[in-house]
């Protein structure tokens, strides 16, 4: 089966790594928005019978930002319309929790900032869901995030750190239940590769020494960040590459039936 792909970027640090390599490597058809000052040419949000999966990265911005990124709003509802056509929907950190808006949970700053690599442990729904299978019950990944989400009324919990619980979710309206569909949201970045990591820490907003001396148990130097991504970026990348192959089966055998 091949899948008609569409990504939300919000900036051009906060790329797709290793899920493009996934998309390329399968023989899905890619498409892009890079959300920029005007939706316009090649900016414009798609017609939704255009895609059959929708993927929504990250970014440095909050979902309480639309007064500052007034694309925000158009962003909102062109999800919630994915959302509404029982599409999957994934999302990565900042897409996690545009999903959880979407789906009425509250969204916001937290009590801690997550940036680095950090233990994750999988819940007990999250360990013997199918799509997570072959997926260990704890490793480490990676953070970088100062905002939260809720989980949204009805979703499953997948996973949590010691630090903030809410670190993955899984949800299904009564279409996506008849459709195979998933909306599945992560905190963290299972997308980050050496090369992507090093782009997000030399060229993002950086990692303040006020937040190491503030939270130092949860923010990590760069130098620290950089000397582990070969260690544990390629599982990571992995893992993720489990859950969207669990998808894609899940998917096919109920379009298939």
């Amino acid at each position: 089966m091949i899948l008609r792909i569409h990504a939300l970027l919000h900036n051009p640090i906060n790329i797709l790594g290793s899920i493009g390599y996934w998309i390329k490597r399968n023989g899905h058809k890619l498409t892009l928005t890079q959300f920029a000052e005007e939706l316009v040419g090649d900016n414009a949000l798609p017609d939704q019978d255009s895609f059959d999966w929708l993927i929504v990265m990250g970014g440095p911005m909050g979902v309480y930002d639309a007064d500052k990124f007034p694309w925000l709003k158009a962003e909102k509802q062109f999800i919630t319309e994915a959302i509404k056509a029982g599409k999957t929907v994934i999302g990565m950190c900042l897409g996690a929790q545009l999903l959880a808006e979407s789906l009425g949970a509250n969204v916001g700053k937290i009590d801690i900032k997550e940036i680095g690599w950090t233990q994750l442990t999988l819940t007990e729904p999250g360990v013997r869901h199918p799509l997570l299978k072959g997926v260990p019950p704890q490793f480490t990944t990676f953070h970088w995030h100062g905002d939260g989400f809720d989980l949204p009324d009805g979703a499953t919990p997948l996973a949590t750190s010691d630090y903030w619980p809410n670190q993955g979710f899984i949800y299904q309206t009564e279409n996506h239940k008849q459709l195979g569909s998933w909306i599945v949201g992560w905190q963290c970045h299972f997308e980050v590769t050496p090369d992507s990591l090093k782009t997000m820490i030399h060229e993002g907003k950086g990692i303040s020494e006020q937040d190491m001396r503030q939270y130092p148990k949860t923010v990590q130097s760069p130098a620290h960040i950089l000397e582990n991504s070969d260690q544990f970026a390629a599982d990571n990348n992995a893992y993720f590459d489990t859950i969207l192959d669990n998808l894609v089966s899940n998917y096919k055998v109920k379009n298939e039936s």
